[in-house]
């Protein structure tokens, strides 16, 4: 059997009915690639319907389920191929998604890692939140993207349909060199989920890597099909690892920014308590506590990512001082206002 150049790799936890309907756009529209189911410890007949109905998919079974991050970095020890796609189970492809992807790679060899456009399944002439257009991150460690700042979301028109760098990826469909991911050391477990792929974008970026967007491939996301947005655990997750990733990648001034931060997030915490939303509330506190804990090791962390610092990429990793200000203050809720 002839290598394939790329392996596109989904990630599944008991997500049968995701794949029974998604799984077959991915191997309808995507020939060039390899395609691999990586199973975290599932507990349903997701792995026998995917060997029963399509046994061409390769299967990679995780001891147990490290979510999406530990979930990655064990299942692609396991993956040969030079260009890696991560893929969402609650993804629908199109047809000739990955021409201008791999052109772009094979093309430019600075170009480390891609997104493409990303849709939302249930309004298909939308962003989708997770992703959207390419994402960017601001002072203070909030992540907005091209197409979806907070929760404004753009429809589609063409505005985003070039292809441009960007600061992160979503990890709903993420492209990496293989090379650079294992340079990387991959995702950082301690996520767990949520945030994993801006700390490894924001790694990236510091070594000197580019992260690339390209608007002519198209894919469309469900989103909140593993973890949704009114539940508690994920805004947990989101404060806490943004803190994590702050701490361990922002290269200068970190006690001013992480101060900053916390009032910030305090002010987050009144917009829970003004809609009820008291587990959420919670949620920040929690967040707050277990960064508390882990800041000396994250401080450790900091320090060996510090020596590998390109000092030309690092000394600007924000396009805008804060988000914060010009979406609730300045009512500026569109990218390119």
């Amino acid at each position: 059997m002839i290598k394939k150049d790329i392996a596109i790799v989904i990630l599944n936890w008991n997500g049968k009915a995701l794949l029974e309907e998604f799984l077959p756009s991915v191997i309808a529209h995507s020939t060039d690639a390899t395609i691999y189911v990586a199973d975290n410890a599932s507990t349903d007949d997701s792995i026998k319907f995917v060997e029963t109905h399509y046994p061409t998919v390769k299967i990679i079974q995780n001891k147990e389920n490290g979510g999406y991050a530990k979930g990655y970095n064990e299942a692609l020890k396991h993956v040969d191929e030079e260009l890696l796609c991560l893929l969402n189970s609650d993804i629908e492809v199109t047809e000739g998604w990955l021409t201008p992807i791999l052109h772009t790679f094979k093309s430019q060899s600075e170009t480390a890692i891609i997104q493409p456009k990303i849709l939302d399944y249930k309004k298909k002439d939308h962003f989708e939140y997770a992703g959207a257009g390419g994402g960017f991150i601001d002072k203070y460690g909030y992540p907005y993207c091209r197409g979806r700042i907070f929760d404004t979301i753009e429809k589609d028109h063409g505005q985003y349909n070039d292809t441009t760098s960007i600061f992160w990826a979503s990890g709903a469909c993420f492209f990496i060199r293989k090379s650079v991911f294992d340079t990387l050391n991959g995702f950082d477990v301690s996520f767990f989920a949520h945030m994993e792929e801006i700390d490894l974008c924001w790694r990236a970026h510091n070594m000197g890597f580019v992260t690339k967007y390209v608007g002519t491939s198209t894919v469309f996301h469900v989103g909140g099909a593993t973890l949704d947005s009114s539940n508690p655990k994920k805004t947990y997750l989101n404060f806490r690892n943004s803190l994590f990733t702050i701490t361990k990648n922002t290269p200068k001034n970190l006690f001013s920014i992480i101060f900053t931060r916390l009032i910030l997030d305090g002010f987050a915490s009144l917009k829970f308590l003004f809609g009820f939303k008291f587990s959420h509330i919670l949620a920040i506190l929690k967040a707050h506590v277990s960064f508390y804990a882990r800041l000396p090791k994250l401080l450790k962390e900091r320090k060996l990512l510090n020596q590998n610092l390109n000092p030309y990429n690092s000394s600007k990793y924000y396009n805008i001082h804060s988000i914060v200000w010009l979406y609730f203050i300045k009512n500026k809720k569109i990218f390119n206002s």
